[in-house]
């Protein structure tokens, strides 16, 4: 009789391929969790707005339309943000400044003017050198705008009783499950209630992008709000050859030959001059592969019709907007009665680095 062999189980150990997902997953959710809780604390903001934010409105109008300045000021992160509001201020017409509250107890009171107002910023609405700093603006009857967490326990803070106006981020936790103290809710909070001022400010007061260009000649952002005409090199008449819907595609090209540094395209316009179509040289190499005899031909015929093209008041904002959307090369530039003044070719855009180069 055959003697039985016992087996010993096998054990299979199935191991998690990337043993780090599960807390990547983890980290992932929680920065979903921070971001909704930020975003909750500005929704709650935006439903508290009332009649308050319009008195501080009034104010930092009143302050700017009489050639006075909004000082700014706030200690640790509170001032970090007083800083960008004030930089934002700057930028929309509002002469602003940010000044530390320490340092104004040491010489830096000097900046502040009789016709000057004061954003004071203090989530507790108790910090020290703050409330110090606001009393002695009481004083000499400077307007005070205060933006704290607003009441605790039903009383109102130091800052808030100097201030003529008081506007609240409302933010009794931060962000982070209840884990950290750091600001980050709040100081969100008082960030947008600054931008919402900025905003609202420059809107009562016309603030145009003209103006708004004025301000930032460079950068991306001044590039951006150039006028297109200050970007063309293809002028018509100059370098920029014409044709007309009647002239072949061969004496087109040999007009166009004449311009010494031409773009890669020609324009077409119609018996009133205005702008009909576009022939690219693109379209002329798809043309000699498939027949050369369609040279003899009107260009009519062969040419895009009805191209997309931005007027000569347009800012180079619209051109970018409209070389991404339509992937075109060549833009033209036409007036107010749809004639062609110009070319505005993607690699002066490219040069600007505001388009990426795709080729």
């Amino acid at each position: 009789m055959p003697t039985s062999t016992r087996r010993e189980p096998i054990e299979v150990s199935i191991s998690n391929p990337n043993p780090n997902q599960n807390q990547s997953n983890d980290e992932l959710q929680f920065a979903r969790r921070v971001f909704a809780h930020e975003a909750d604390a500005i929704s709650r903001i935006a439903e508290g707005v009332d009649e308050r934010y319009t008195h501080a409105i009034d104010l930092i109008v009143k302050t700017a339309d009489a050639g006075g300045t909004v000082l700014v000021s706030g200690l640790g992160k509170s001032g970090h943000i007083g800083a960008k509001i004030s930089a934002t201020m700057a930028s929309l017409g509002i002469t602003s400044h940010a000044v530390h509250p320490t340092e104004a107890a040491h010489g830096d009171l000097g900046r502040f003017r009789k016709n000057d107002l004061a954003i004071c910023l203090s989530h507790s609405g108790e910090t020290e050198e703050l409330v110090a700093l606001a009393s002695i603006l009481r004083q000499d009857k400077l307007p005070i705008i205060a933006i704290t967490r607003g009441p605790k326990d039903g009383k109102i803070s130091s800052l808030q009783r100097l201030a003529d106006v008081t506007l609240e981020v409302g933010v009794t936790d931060e962000a982070g499950d209840g884990d950290y103290l750091a600001p980050t809710s709040s100081t969100t909070g008082a960030l947008a209630i600054g931008d919402a001022l900025a905003l609202a400010v420059a809107r009562r007061r016309s603030f145009t992008n003209e103006d708004f260009h004025a301000r930032h000649p460079g950068g991306t952002l001044g590039s951006l709000l150039k006028p297109v005409s200050e970007l063309i090199r293809f002028v018509a008449g100059k370098n920029l050859p014409i044709a007309s819907e009647s002239d072949t595609v061969a004496d087109a090209l040999a007009e166009a030959s004449r311009v010494v540094r031409r773009p890669g395209a020609l324009l077409v316009v119609d018996e009133g001059g205005k702008l009909s179509g576009i022939f690219t040289d693109s379209d002329l190499r798809r043309l000699i592969l498939r027949d050369p005899d369609e040279l003899r031909q009107p260009i009519a015929q062969v040419m895009t019709r009805d191209p997309k093209a931005l007027s000569i008041d347009a800012l180079t904002r619209d051109a970018v907007a409209m070389f991404r959307e339509y992937r075109a090369d060549e833009l033209p530039i036409v007036d107010g009665d749809h004639k062609p003044v110009g070319l505005l070719d993607v690699q002066d855009l490219i040069a600007m680095k505001l388009v990426e180069d795709e080729s």
